[in-house]
């Protein structure tokens, strides 16, 4: 079981790694850093050749770590009735990932393609961050298996995490399409002009994002009051989703700092950081909630 955890943690955290490396490819173009070729990298020696094969290399070996997290989570907790749902899907998406990071180099594809791989990445992660919670048994330490969660609560849950993926991937593409900058104010996209219409595509995009965005953290905020108003007693419930209110908060305040700087590189990192974080939280909710509804049954 101790080799178990050590794997969960490494799995998770090279998981994190590959999902801040294929930002910083996207965000410094070095997608054809090694020039059209996979999974070998051929070319003259760059910046962005040594970026997109460091995070070849890293998603080589967090596809090895997951592995080997997948096989032994089946064999150890395998009675666990998650376990190997979460293993096939941390898998699955994890080679889609891969195929789709292929394909982009062998051959080319639309922006609107490539906004996906960022989404499925997110996906393999929560999968691969659900399985090292099951196996460290937070669920006991918090006392999280009687806890009832109402089915308002489970459709909320339910919904925002869809509603997070498509937040997910209007920020890639807009990152895909080099709009990042196409609105240099916030929050809105030129100071002094909030109800302009005359938008080209990168400033639509950008400013769909934030409206998107924007609509995530007051969702979120008003599930923790009313989190707040029927879970105040308990730590997972209420302190959890109040972490949960954190992330999305700093995402939101990240979101702004990459306007006001410009592009910075170190809080566009961070940008993807937190979505992942806050994420991987939300589909812990989602397993809670699948539980307390498989005990209403």
């Amino acid at each position: 079981m101790k080799l178990l955890k050590v794997l969960s943690v490494l799995s998770t955290l090279a998981m994190i790694f590959v999902l801040v490396g294929g930002a910083l490819v996207t965000k410094t173009d070095s997608g054809m850093g090694c020039g059209a070729n996979w999974p070998f990298c051929y070319g003259t020696w760059s910046m962005e050749m040594f970026i997109e094969l460091s995070h070849r290399l890293v998603s080589s070996v967090a596809g090895i770590f997951v592995l080997l997290l997948s096989y032994f989570s089946w064999k150890k907790i395998g009675h666990i009735r998650e376990t190997k749902f979460l293993a096939l899907v941390s898998i699955l998406f994890l080679v889609i990932q891969g195929l789709i990071g292929a394909a982009a180099v062998l051959w080319s594809q639309s922006d609107f393609v490539l906004a996906l791989h960022f989404g499925i990445s997110l996906i393999s992660f929560a999968a691969v961050l659900l399985l090292t919670l099951l196996i460290f048994e937070v669920d006991h330490k918090f006392d999280a298996d009687s806890l009832k969660i109402t089915s308002t609560f489970r459709k909320h849950f339910f919904w925002l995490a869809i509603y997070i993926m498509v937040v997910v991937y209007s920020g890639a593409l807009v990152r895909h399409i080099d709009s990042s900058l196409a609105c240099p104010s916030w929050p809105f996209c030129e100071s002094g002009q909030p109800f302009r219409f005359d938008y080209h595509l990168g400033q639509w995009v950008q400013m769909g994002h934030r409206l998107l965005a924007g609509i995530a953290f007051f969702w979120t905020l008003y599930l923790l009051f009313h989190i707040r108003k029927h879970y105040r007693y308990s730590r997972v419930m209420y302190q959890g989703w109040g972490i949960a209110t954190l992330f999305v908060t700093i995402q939101v305040i990240l979101g702004a700092l990459i306007i006001f700087t410009k592009l910075n590189l170190f809080i566009a990192l961070l940008h993807a950081l937190f979505i992942t974080l806050f994420f991987g939280l939300l589909c812990y909710y989602l397993l809670l909630s699948y539980r307390s509804r498989k005990k209403e049954e």
